[in-house]
C-alpha cells in the first residue's frame, strides 16, 4: 500500500485563501451571483467604491469582517487571541482577492456561455478553497469564526447556525441591495447567489473527501499550532 504525500497544514492555508480569492474573483466576473456570505461585502464595495475608488472588494471584505469580528467579541463580552489572527487572515484574504481579480480581469470574456463558465468555475474554486482552510488550524476569516463562536456559545449545533448565518446574510444583502440602488434592483445577489446556497455544502464535502483520498494532512509547525490553540 502505497503512502500518501504529506500536505502540510500550514500550505493548505495559503493554497485555500488564494484558491477561494481566485474563486470569488471568478464569480464576481460572470455577474451571475455571489455567494451570500460575501455578497454583504460585494455590495458595500460597490455603493462605496462610486465615492471612493481606491475602495476595493478586498478591503471591503476585511473592513466587513472587522465588524463581524467586534460583534463576537461583545456577543461571547470576551476578545480572544483567535479573534485577532482572523481579521489578519481577513487582511491577507483581501489583499490576495484584489490581486485575483487583477488576474482574471485580463481573461478575454464574452458572451452567456463564457460567463456561465466563469461561474461555474468559481463556484468549483470556492469549494476546493475553503475544504483547504477547514484542514489548517490557523484562524479562519470572520466568516467561518462567527458561525463557530456563535455555535459554541448557544450549544446549537454548527450546521443550524451556519444555516441561520447564511439565510441573514443573503436577506441582508438583499436590502443592501434595494438600499443601495433602488427597491427591486439586484446587484450581487442573483440566481448563482440561489446556486451557490444549493450546492456549496455538498462540493465542500465532495473536496474534502477527495483531497483527504490523494493527501495526508500534517503540521509542519507543531509549536505553532500549539500557540493557536493556547
Amino acid at each position: 500500500m502505497s503512502k500518501k504525500p504529506v500536505f502540510f497544514t500550514e500550505a493548505a492555508y495559503a493554497a485555500g485563501l488564494i484558491i477561494l480569492a481566485l474563486g470569488t474573483a471568478f464569480m464576481e466576473r460572470a455577474d451571475l451571483g455571489m455567494s451570500m456570505v460575501v455578497a454583504p461585502a460585494y455590495l458595500i464595495h460597490l455603493k462605496v467604491s462610486e465615492f471612493l475608488p481606491f475602495y476595493t472588494f478586498g478591503m471591503s471584505e476585511y473592513v466587513f469582517q472587522a465588524a463581524l469580528i467586534i460583534a463576537v467579541a461583545l456577543i461571547m463580552r470576551r476578545f480572544k487571541k483567535a479573534y485577532l489572527f482572523s481579521f489578519v487572515t481577513a487582511v491577507i484574504y483581501g489583499f490576495t482577492l484584489d490581486g485575483a481579480m487583477a488576474l482574471v480581469a485580463l481573461i478575454p470574456m464574452d458572451g452567456l456561455a463564457w460567463r456561465i463558465v466563469f461561474f461555474i468555475a468559481g463556484v468549483l474554486l470556492g469549494s476546493a478553497g475553503v475544504a483547504l482552510l477547514f484542514n489548517a488550524y490557523i484562524p479562519p476569516e470572520a466568516y467561518e469564526l462567527f458561525v463557530k463562536e456563535i455555535a459554541g456559545k448557544t450549544r446549537a449545533p454548527v450546521a443550524r447556525v451556519k444555516t441561520f448565518y447564511d439565510i441573514a446574510s443573503c436577506v441582508f444583502a438583499v436590502a443592501l441591495s434595494f438600499a443601495f440602488f433602488g427597491f427591486g434592483v439586484f446587484r450581487g445577489v442573483r440566481l448563482g447567489t440561489v446556486i451557490c446556497a444549493v450546492v456549496n455544502g455538498p462540493l465542500i464535502g465532495l473536496a474534502s473527501k477527495l483531497l483527504h483520498r490523494a493527501f495526508g494532512f500534517r503540521d509542519g509547525l507543531p509549536r505553532l499550532r500549539a500557540f493557536f490553540e493556547r
